[in-house]
């Protein structure tokens, strides 16, 4: 079985890969534990005025999201891996837009399942920032598992 596993640091990834530790795998599973981050963008009126400092800004920006972003999966990998020795399991850290993203990574990985943690939005919110979960449960053509702090209301 492959798994992906979409996880940014949050309660609600810490959750999903709680949820992942918990189900029964076998030893062939391969995980994927991918986390991904935006930049933004830089086309905007008035920012090429700034000359090559937004430039360097947008490139830190980008540095400080690939380290944080890999210490997120490097922290989730020792978890999952101290619970079962035998999986085999890579990671990435990748810039763009989750939803699509991670979309894009389980259609050409050919993953089984999605594991995403709940970001607990409103409807309001969902319409007007949209659902990685719900997006990803629309469009994939393997299962998603949305896993959710059964404490949290």
């Amino acid at each position: 079985m492959k798994i992906l596993l979409a996880i940014g640091g949050s309660d609600f990834s810490k959750v999903a890969i709680h949820e992942l530790i918990k189900m029964t795998l076998s030893s062939n599973s391969e995980i994927h534990i991918i986390n991904v981050y935006e930049v933004p963008k830089t086309t905007g009126l008035g920012l090429h005025t700034m000359g090559g400092r937004i430039g360097n800004y947008i490139e830190e920006i980008r540095s400080n999201a690939q380290k944080l972003g890999n210490k997120i999966v490097s922290e989730a990998f020792d978890k999952i891996k101290a619970e079962n020795k035998a999986l085999s399991i890579t990671t990435s850290v990748v810039s763009g837009l989750p939803k699509s993203t991670i979309y894009e990574k389980a259609e050409n990985w050919g993953a089984d399942l999605i594991v995403v943690g709940s970001q607990g939005h409103g409807a309001l919110s969902r319409l007007v920032l949209g659902s990685v979960s719900q997006y990803l449960t629309t469009n994939t053509k393997c299962s998603v598992l949305i896993a959710r702090d059964r404490n949290k209301k």
